[in-house]
């Protein structure tokens, strides 16, 4: 078995999980690349000794890896989806965050979850990709123009709203007034757009949530498309420029471009451990049947 690894370092929590994993792959006698910038930071903080193969880029992860490994929580499994992109290596979350509906694996009993690993006796979840396309172009947009989360507009710079018009398959929908606009993919129906009042789909409904932030106009509610549509957006404001959101990645935009975002043509493949499946996540993180009259 070849595994691909990536994490980012909190202080404290991360380093008992980290070197339990390594352990566990030497002592399973699973091959293991490391992304190069973790791999040296571990070795400052002396972690790991060992030597390992590194990566630095998506390019160097082809079909011989069956696993990329992401350690850290949900917003260290978005930036391990920009390595992977459509490599289709499936990524496996190891949560060393805090509430974490993407990172599946626990600190506790790590061994048991990496032997659900070893053995292959996990599920593969499709996960929907966003793009975007700038009119004019924006060089900021161009490397890595896809996102798993969500696309964002939003003000800059400015207290005051902006103005968000929008077309769905080249037909007016509303214009919205408000602080900005949210794109959900079903991963990202837990997230940003969640704590905005947007619904929460399961991961494989094939449909996006346009959730617009502290709107105005009080009656723009949520809405919920199907997954091929083409939405496109204008903005405008009394600032020159406005914000784009990638997941974390963010642009500024001049004001009057037009935004095109639509499905990618490839899919994220996330691992899905048996102890750990969506609903019971639901459950555990939104403490979902708490009260006993439930």
């Amino acid at each position: 078995m070849k595994v691909a690894i990536y994490g980012q370092y909190y202080q404290n929590s991360t380093e008992p999980i980290i070197k339990d994993i390594f352990v566990f792959f030497n002592n399973n006698l699973v091959e293991m690349v490391v992304e190069a910038s973790f791999l040296e930071m571990l070795y400052d903080k002396n972690i790991v000794k060992k030597e390992y193969k590194t990566f630095s880029s998506h390019s160097e992860l082809d079909s011989s890896f069956d696993m990329l490994i992401s350690i850290g929580g949900d917003g260290t499994i978005l930036r391990a989806a920009t390595l992977v992109r459509e490599s289709g290596i499936p990524i496996l979350g190891v949560n060393a965050g805090r509430l974490g509906f993407l990172a599946s694996v626990k600190k506790e009993n790590i061994d048991a979850f990496l032997q659900i690993v070893v053995d292959k006796k996990y599920t593969i979840s499709p996960r929907t990709l966003l793009s975007i396309s700038c009119e004019p172009e924006n060089q900021d947009l161009e490397n890595i123009n896809f996102a798993m989360n969500e696309i964002t507009v939003s003000r800059k710079d400015t207290t005051s709203m902006i103005t968000i018009e929008t077309f769905l398959n080249g037909e007016y929908l509303n214009s919205y007034w408000a602080d900005g606009l949210i794109i959900s993919t079903p991963t990202g129906s837990t997230g940003y757009s969640m704590s905005c009042g947007g619904p929460i789909l399961t991961p494989d409904v094939r449909s996006l949530v346009v959730t617009p932030i502290a709107p105005h106009n009080l009656n723009a509610r949520p809405l919920v498309i199907p997954d091929d549509t083409e939405i496109r957006l204008r903005i405008s404001g009394r600032e020159e420029q406005y914000l784009v959101s990638l997941d974390s990645r963010i642009a500024s935009i001049k004001n009057e471009s037009v935004l095109t975002i639509k499905k990618t043509p490839f899919l994220i493949n996330m691992v899905e451990i048996p102890e750990e499946t969506f609903l019971k996540k639901l459950r555990k993180k939104l403490l979902w049947g708490e009260d006993r009259r439930n």
